[in-house]
């Protein structure tokens, strides 16, 4: 019994010396993270490239692709679209260029706009051909 409480009296000394070193030589500064800025390329070591990611979350940079129009639409349900609005959403998604379609989709969720049923299809599948050309 006195040897388990000389070991747990040894421990308790260890963790407060520890806990103390670390407090006296660790600054502020050392528990900033600082994250590389992304380059316009893939590193290659991820399975899907962040660049072409729709996940939100990856970035919080909002970036108009000449669509701040859409931004009347900031909390429309999907299904409640029109005809004509579900086209301007068409308009915009059709004319960015390969590059472009994740950044769009992700600066839609950024700015809070849920994209009509089709549109959402329609990027979906416009996102999944640009990452087949590109490998």
């Amino acid at each position: 019994m006195i040897g388990a409480l000389i070991i747990l009296a040894i421990t308790v000394i260890t963790g407060i010396l520890l806990y103390t070193h670390h407090r006296l030589t660790t600054t502020p500064d050392d528990d900033v993270v600082v994250e590389p800025k992304p380059s316009d390329e893939c590193c290659g070591q991820h399975e899907v490239c962040e660049k072409d990611s729709l996940i939100q979350g990856i970035s919080r940079e909002i970036v108009y692709y000449d669509d701040e129009e859409l931004d009347a639409f900031k909390g429309t349900a999907p299904s409640d679209y029109t005809e004509e609005q579900i086209e301007q959403f068409r308009d915009v998604l059709y004319t960015l260029q390969r590059d472009d379609i994740a950044g769009w989709a992700r600066s839609i969720q950024l700015r809070g706009i849920q994209l009509p049923a089709p549109i959402h299809d329609e990027l979906i599948m416009l996102a999944a051909e640009a990452r087949m050309q590109k490998s």
